[in-house]
């Protein structure tokens, strides 16, 4: 009898230890993987940050964006057709993944090393810096901000509250040289009329700022040099993130984006939203940035 006991706690230990493992680490429920219930059901979640242009609301109320259509389009090239996007708050990206409340979460998020400890990325999908524009011809041949520096007589506008007053105060261009404007129709203006001699802002946004001004007088300098601050480069690598341990889901996508890359189909969806070459990723990986 004793021994018929023993026998029967066991077989309960081992059925419990079975029934409590039916969580795989990514946490997909059984042994199915989050790629493989996505793709058997057709649909993923993605959770974005709502912000012009990566991903936002059109007029008609439809989910577009650089970072919700480059992710429709992996999510495609992997045959998972039904992409359900959730614009939240940025801050609240990481917290939605881990609670499994996304499957995946992109848009505007640079891969940095502390967010390397919280989330899998995959590799970069563009690279954002600083972008300066001038009047047509470049009669100051202004390259950087240093060359703004070096010019006491350049006159430069930003936009009130901008980050570039703080970047371009760093690099140690004196504040007698900014035209602080409210918003970005005033910053193309000040530079058409001539009352400054430039403007920075990011690349996308600029690139969007001069096609819908339709500004002809002003040129977007091609080959800026972005600024360095404290030693180290201001340009950020955005890409989509996984959780950890969700590895399957990262490498098909990674593997779907380079499709993209190779084809210049990347270069194709990105352009509709202010984005031009200089804006790829590069040669630039997630590896390297994640060690910076």
């Amino acid at each position: 009898m004793r021994k018929l006991i023993t026998g029967l706690v066991i077989c309960l230990l081992m059925l419990s230890a079975v029934a409590c493992s039916t969580t795989t680490p990514s946490g997909s429920e059984g042994d199915m993987s989050t790629l493989e219930r996505a793709k058997e059901e057709g649909k993923i979640v993605v959770g974005f940050s709502g912000e012009v242009p990566y991903a936002y609301e059109d007029e008609n109320g439809n989910l577009t964006g650089q970072s919700v259509e480059v992710a429709r389009a992996v999510f495609k090239e992997l045959g998972i057709e039904e992409m359900e996007g959730k614009l939240t708050k940025f801050g609240s990206l990481i917290p939605g993944l881990q609670s499994e409340t996304f499957d995946v979460i992109t848009a505007g998020m640079y891969i940095t090393p502390d967010r390397c400890e919280q989330v899998d990325f995959g590799e970069p999908e563009y690279s954002i810096g600083e972008a300066l524009a001038v009047q047509k011809g470049n009669p100051l041949d202004l390259h950087s901000y240093e060359d703004i520096v070096n010019n006491p007589d350049v006159k430069v506008s930003i936009m009130n509250g901008a980050i570039e007053i703080d970047y371009l105060k760093a690099v140690g261009i004196d504040e007698s040289q900014f035209e602080i404007v409210q918003d970005i129709p005033s910053n193309i203006a000040a530079l058409e009329s001539g009352r400054v001699d430039a403007i920075t802002m990011t690349g996308p946004t600029l690139e969007a700022a001069l096609a819908t001004a339709n500004a002809k007088n002003i040129d977007r300098v091609d080959d800026f040099i972005q600024p360095t601050v404290d030693g180290e480069s201001i340009r950020g690598y955005g890409a989509a993130a996984f959780r950890i341990g969700d590895d399957d889901l990262k490498a098909a996508y990674n593997e779907a984006l380079q499709k993209l890359k190779d084809s210049g189909e990347l270069l194709n969806i990105i352009s509709e939203f202010g984005f031009t070459e200089a804006d790829l990723p590069g040669d630039m990986t997630t590896e390297q940035l994640c060690k910076k």
